[in-house]
């Protein structure tokens, strides 16, 4: 069976692509934008890749597919869906597909939340694996512990990133829904995707649904405290459910006690049961992360003991706070942030650890606001007090954006400044950075390939 994939190089359609080649189906897609990580994966397992939307790319004889998926980037007006809709060629949305195809009979493991959720997914995925488990997996990027985002495993266990985003163009619910988990994690819960949802209580609405879904036998995961969440519960729980927290906050059994200011070393407690935890990673929130998956991973029969011993070998996700090397003296490093909240629980925990560990340099962000609540301006009025943590921000000003971004300059409590062209971007790090000095580039998307083009930028030949 062929099956080509409209949107391919999107983090959850890249992956399940994967998966579809490892059932032994042909598979061949065609995105807009092409680029690394998932671009990369995709060529490395053989998955022919075409740019752009010519329906040329499944029409022609002998590479006519028998099912196109249809990602949810491709709406009424991209020329394949028009012209599989004109042609009455059968077509599914990814989510649908996972659901009938791999995860029947399987027991899901389930991660959602606004924030975290590759993270989380990666961690639990690789304590399950640490176990012995060999669970299934797919994954919104690549975890560095594994080779590849995504693969079928080994009955029963099957961990997903559990995304609220719509699943295409004709099925507006969220992704979650299709995947009928037994284990969920709600790991936090904030207004965002401005394109598809009206308010928070859509939102809400969505995660009501989710955990609709979840069996009497099942168990709902998430911090306690947290109000945007209890207002979903307050309609409704028919499972089991727990709670964790940092630093004795709030009532609740699973307890996460800090032996570190940087977020790399602490002890989580659950009743009489406790280990620690000492890892590369830095910051509350992938605390909060890593006792999240402790909680559904002992669901799954997984002590407590050995879940820390797993996350003390976790070696973290590409493009979350990723080090890409040392260019002229300065550090480079990609991060997938893109909302207030997670550029300032990143940019705070990486100051912590320049200041815990006395690491001389100044932090330096570079930032392109792509996502699509970015754009319309929606969080202009939380964006600046988000920066905080670094020594000067550069932005990306897209023509598509409607952030005043001279607005943010002047509330920003540190050095701000914005350019219109990924090529002043460079010159302005360059001119900037002196040895010593920590690069931060934040984008969900390729950013014209700036990261190989800074790191060349700043290598002492090119200076």
């Amino acid at each position: 069976m062929h099956i080509h994939i409209l949107g391919i190089c999107g983090t959850f359609m890249g992956s399940l692509a994967v998966l579809a080649k490892e059932l032994g189906y042909k598979v061949t897609g065609s995105d807009q934008n092409v680029y690394p990580p998932m671009s990369t994966q995709l060529e490395e397992q053989g998955i022919v890749l075409s740019q752009g939307y010519d329906p040329a790319h499944f029409t022609t004889p002998g590479n006519i597919p028998d099912l196109v998926i249809i990602g949810n980037t491709c709406s009424r007006g991209n020329p394949s869906v028009e012209y599989l809709l004109e042609h009455n060629l059968p077509y599914t949305s990814g989510p649908q597909w996972l659901s009938e195809h791999v995860l029947q009979g399987r027991w899901v493991l389930a991660v959602a939340g606004t924030h975290g959720k590759t993270t989380t997914t990666s961690m639990l995925t690789w304590i399950l694996e640490y176990a012995g488990l060999e669970p299934g997996y797919l994954v919104g990027g690549v975890p560095k512990n594994f080779s590849c985002s995504a693969r079928l495993g080994r009955q029963p266990y099957f961990v997903i990133e559990a995304d609220e985003y719509d699943s295409a163009f004709f099925d507006k619910r969220s992704k979650f829904i299709h995947y009928h988990a037994r284990t969920a994690i709600l790991g936090n819960l904030e207004f965002d995707h401005a394109d598809i949802f009206p308010d928070l209580g859509a939102i809400q609405t969505q995660f009501h649904h989710l955990i609709k879904t979840i069996p009497r036998n099942g168990l709902v995961i998430s911090p306690a405290g947290n109000e945007n969440l209890a207002a979903v519960f307050s309609r409704g729980v028919w499972s089991d459910q727990t709670f964790f927290s940092l630093d004795g906050a709030g009532d609740a059994r699973w307890q996460v006690e800090r032996l570190d200011s940087q977020g790399s070393h602490y002890r989580v407690t659950n009743g009489d049961d406790n280990a620690e935890i000492a890892w590369s990673l830095l910051g509350d929130h992938n605390m909060q992360n890593g006792v999240a998956a402790l909680v559904a991973a002992a669901h799954a029969g997984v002590s407590l003991a050995k879940g820390c011993e797993a996350l003390s070998a976790f070696e973290g996700v590409k493009r979350r706070l990723e080090l890409l090397g040392e260019y002229g003296g300065v550090k480079l490093y990609d991060d997938f942030a893109h909302h207030p909240t997670a550029i300032k629980t990143t940019l705070d925990g990486f100051r912590a650890r320049l200041t815990g560990s006395g690491e001389q340099g100044r932090l330096l962000c570079v930032i392109e606001a792509q996502s699509n609540t970015m754009k319309i301006g929606y969080h202009q009025r939380t964006l600046a007090a988000s920066l905080s943590g670094a020594d000067l921000v550069i932005w990306y000003k897209s023509e598509a954006t409607r952030l005043d971004l001279d607005a943010i300059g002047r509330e920003a409590a540190t050095d701000f400044r914005s350019y219109a062209s990924t090529d002043e971007i460079i010159d302005a790090v360059v001119s900037e950075a002196i040895p010593g000095d920590h690069v931060v580039i934040m984008s969900n998307g390729g950013f014209e390939g700036i990261h190989q083009r800074l790191a060349d930028a700043l290598m002492p030949s090119e200076r």
